[in-house]
């Protein structure tokens, strides 16, 4: 265990995606690998609900070969593959059957660094983990790991026990009923360099205006 960080038990993520996603900032992830272990400083989430609660989440319309991993046991690695090219890392929240999730979208590399940057062609270092699809490359996460448990070997989750102040708004790029402001359901630490630029869903061919809507959390 690391000074000013606790490893929380199963019970801890047993909570709605909403409750756990805030107090994730901070937290440090580590993924020991055989190409060099890294830990992240996790410094943006996004929670997502379940079954008929939030039309933005995989699990909205049930359960499906997909999404089963979020339907089971709190504290796991939620994995999916998106738009043909990236992988998304999740942890899963709530009691089994209930199928919530916090997508975890930028973090820190604090330690790990040159293995990150291997894996990232040698990105700044602000860039390494520096949005979703990023942070899976930075940090050798793989779509065989949907499933993971986060409290045992090769990963390991320490939350902070002073939680940084912290802004929340909009999830990035939702469309339809679960986009916009009715959803603030985006955490990231205040004025962290390694938070990715805000961006609302829009149609094709539109332009994304790279705002970043704060309101206190």
């Amino acid at each position: 265990m690391t000074a000013g960080f606790v490893a929380p038990g199963r019970d801890w993520f047993a909570r709605p995606a909403v409750e756990v996603a805030p107090e994730l900032l901070g937290a440090r992830l580590t993924h020991v690998t055989d190409t060099g272990s890294t830990v992240l400083r996790i410094t943006e989430v996004e929670a997502y609900l379940g079954v008929g609660d939030d039309p933005g989440s995989h699990a909205f319309r049930g359960r499906t070969r997909r999404n089963e991993v979020m339907f089971g046991e709190p504290g796991h690695l939620y994995v999916y593959f998106t738009y043909g090219m990236h992988t998304c890392a999740n942890v899963v929240c709530s009691p089994p059957g209930d199928a919530s999730a916090v997508l975890i979208r930028a973090a820190e590399v604090v330690e790990g660094v040159d293995a990150a940057r291997a894996r990232r062609r040698d990105a700044p270092l602000r860039d390494l983990a520096r949005g979703p699809a990023r942070l899976t490359v930075a940090a050798d996460i793989r779509l065989a790991q949907d499933g993971a448990d986060l409290l045992a070997a090769p990963f390991a989750l320490e939350v902070a026990e002073q939680l940084p102040a912290h802004l929340t708004g909009p999830r990035v790029g939702v469309s339809g009923e679960g986009g916009g402001a009715g959803y603030p359901w985006r955490f990231w630490i205040a004025g962290d360099p390694t938070v990715s630029a805000y961006r609302p869903a829009t149609r094709r061919g539109a332009r994304r205006p790279r705002t970043q809507p704060p309101t206190p959390g």
